[in-house]
């Protein structure tokens, strides 16, 4: 008759493990979802790459003998792409190497072509 006694204190030993390893297990699933939860959501990536095609475009602007009124700027997590046309084959280079000095860019893709003014 002793043995009910046991096997209840042996099964209630056991209940109390499961719920301490259920419990451990609740708090890491929800310490590995905070670093995803810090991740950047879609909007301040858009408005990152907003920011950044800013930087660059007034970067471009600012520069002398770089004639901007007919390029155009595009972010994308730091790679830069720049198209429309300039009139002349230096300024494509002035273009490339303004925007590869603004902080914050990774690369510069150009797609600018050679139009000549008035065309």
């Amino acid at each position: 008759m002793k043995v009910f006694p046991v096997i209840r204190m042996i099964g209630g030993a056991l209940v109390v493990l499961a719920s301490l390893n259920a419990y451990a297990q609740n708090n890491d699933a929800a310490a590995s979802a905070a670093p995803a939860a810090s991740a950047p959501t879609a909007k301040q990536v858009r408005a990152a790459n907003r920011a950044l095609s800013r930087k660059v475009r007034s970067a471009l602007a600012k520069t002398k003998g770089l004639n901007v009124s007919n390029i155009t700027v595009r972010a994308r997590d730091g790679a830069i792409t720049l198209a429309g046309s300039v009139p002349e084959q230096p300024m494509i280079e002035l273009a490339t190497t303004t925007a590869q000095n603004v902080a914050g860019v990774k690369s510069v893709r150009n797609a600018l072509t050679i139009r000549a003014i008035g065309q």
